[in-house]
């Protein structure tokens, strides 16, 4: 996850804490309220929500189809159809908590993992990043789902993403990104690169 932006010309642009307080600290959200000082020398408030981070997983096949998930999100009252992934529990790495999520959610395993990028879906109001690897050499196995989760699995392909996509059937970020992504990998334009240790 290198960092090869120049950054020497940022200084116009950066705010800075001054200080702030916990708004919301729920089983999962913890929600802010900073003062900070703009670039201007203004002094105003940022809101956001501190997240661990989490990681998504494109399980791909030998034939180049995918393994996908149907999932209820209570917040946009939809069933979205997105890759497995998770949050990262404390102390764990992204590559962990990638193999852990792929058993959990879907009962395989994989020989390879490769990461991909790092994106960051709601910089507005989150910390939160996501840390996208593709996963080769799959084997299938027993999920363990955890209690109280309830998904489906299923195979496609790519034609098949990128029409769900474009018609608007496919709506979360991770997923469109991570398809995007495959179809550059497996038209030859880039590569997985060297597995994930």
């Amino acid at each position: 996850m290198a960092d090869n932006l120049d950054r020497s010309e940022d200084a116009g642009l950066i705010e800075t804490r001054l200080d702030g307080e916990q708004l919301l600290k729920g089983r999962f959200l913890d929600v802010r309220r900073d003062r900070i000082s703009l670039p201007d020398g203004a002094i105003t408030t940022r809101e956001y929500i501190v997240h661990p981070g989490a990681v998504m997983i494109l399980p791909v096949f030998d034939d180049g189809r995918v393994l996908v998930e149907r999932q209820f999100r209570y917040p946009i009252d939809q069933v979205i159809i997105e890759y497995p992934a998770g949050k990262l529990d404390p102390n764990e790495s992204s590559l962990t908590c990638g193999r852990r999520e792929l058993l959990e959610e879907t009962g395989y395993s994989a020989k390879e993992f490769f990461f991909l990028t790092r994106i960051h879906p709601v910089c507005s109001y989150s910390t939160e990043f996501i840390d996208l690897f593709a996963a080769r050499g799959l084997t299938a196995g027993e999920r363990k789902l955890d209690e109280h989760e309830f998904l489906e699995t299923f195979t496609t392909d790519l034609p098949q993403m990128l029409e769900w996509i474009k018609s608007g059937r496919i709506s979360d970020v991770k997923t469109i990104i991570g398809t995007f992504w495959l179809e550059k990998i497996l038209s030859g334009t880039w590569t997985f690169g060297e597995p994930a240790l």
